[in-house]
């Protein structure tokens, strides 16, 4: 998908436009070859920098042309894949691409809630292209914020129904939020090295708003990164609190299981001992059978009495 957005000098509105003019922002969702050629074509540069962002592997950094005049930052954004029909938090790479002071280009694998943003805000200047550069690193961190909570939110669901019972669908449940919390650590770790980098080099012009508002990203991007790791703390305390209970239950389970078998063996074998086809005590007595009965029974409640006082029952 292919969209490009042009804002008039004069009147700063912002509308879409099939027209490759100086100041188009260019937004590029899974391209196709016929689309990738035509923007290179039409605002002159190779398509290397353009495949990089659609690279699902690629990690977050910035590349320059040798001319200096073409700029590539690639940022992990936060996105939902469906798993086997369950939501899985992971991240993707996002390419914004300057060249020059002509053209500001942003490059994706599939949606994402970042650039689906900026499209319906109203005051977004295609012709500032630091600005923009540095709304999307906010609204970067910000969203990264927003899916945090959410996963907070969804292990607290998790705990509430483990605390009734333990299923094997919650617990998986909170194994992929384990790792979807290291994914973003990961991703808001390099992200913060690019903002950082764009603070501190020369690869873009800054003026002293500029600055206020990569400040600001950069903070959210640190809150985000604290959050994700106060959160992956947690859910770790909390797998291994589950584990130790399964553990725990599991041992209250096998000594039961051995008490009963134990109490079951006795009047088994005195049933052994009395069926055998040799002379045996109170064989020939009219209520051999009952007192035979009546000790196994005996046997069997001071065998319950002695497991009990050995906490075998509990």
């Amino acid at each position: 998908m292919l969209k490009m957005y042009h804002t008039d000098m004069q009147t700063n509105i912002t509308e879409e436009t099939t027209k490759f003019e100086k100041g188009n922002w260019i937004n590029m969702v899974a391209p196709t070859e016929e689309e990738i050629q035509e923007v290179c074509t039409n605002i002159g540069i190779q398509d290397n920098f353009i495949r990089y962002a659609l690279d699902f592997e690629e990690k977050a950094r910035i590349d320059m042309e040798e001319d200096d005049q073409t700029v590539l930052f690639i940022i992990d954004v936060p996105i939902i894949e469906l798993e086997k029909s369950n939501e899985e938090y992971s991240t993707m790479p996002l390419g914004i691409i300057m060249v020059r002071d002509d053209y500001f280009i942003t490059v994706s694998i599939k949606k994402n809630r970042i650039i689906e943003t900026l499209e319906k805000k109203k005051d977004i200047i295609t012709y500032k292209k630091s600005r923009l550069l540095l709304q999307i690193f906010y609204q970067n961190a910000s969203e990264f914020l927003h899916y945090l909570k959410r996963i907070n939110k969804e292990t607290e669901i998790a705990e509430n129904v483990l605390k009734n019972s333990l299923k094997n669908r919650e617990l998986l449940k909170m194994l992929s939020l384990e790792k979807s919390l290291v994914y973003f650590t990961t991703s808001l770790k390099s992200n913060e090295v690019v903002m950082e980098k764009t603070l501190r080099g020369k690869m873009i012009k800054l003026y002293e708003e500029d600055e206020d508002i990569l400040e600001d990203a950069i903070i959210e991007n640190k809150q985000a990164i604290e959050m994700a790791k106060i959160y992956s703390d947690i859910l770790n305390g909390t797998m291994d609190a589950y584990a130790s209970i399964i553990s725990n239950n599991l041992n209250g389970v096998m000594k039961f299981l051995t008490s009963i078998t134990i109490i079951l063996a006795i009047p088994t074998m005195i049933a052994s001992y009395w069926g055998m086809n040799v002379p045996v005590p109170l064989q020939n007595h009219p209520l051999g059978f009952v007192i035979v009965v009546a000790f196994s029974i005996l046997l069997g409640v001071i065998a319950m009495w002695w497991l009990k006082k050995k906490n075998m029952m509990d």
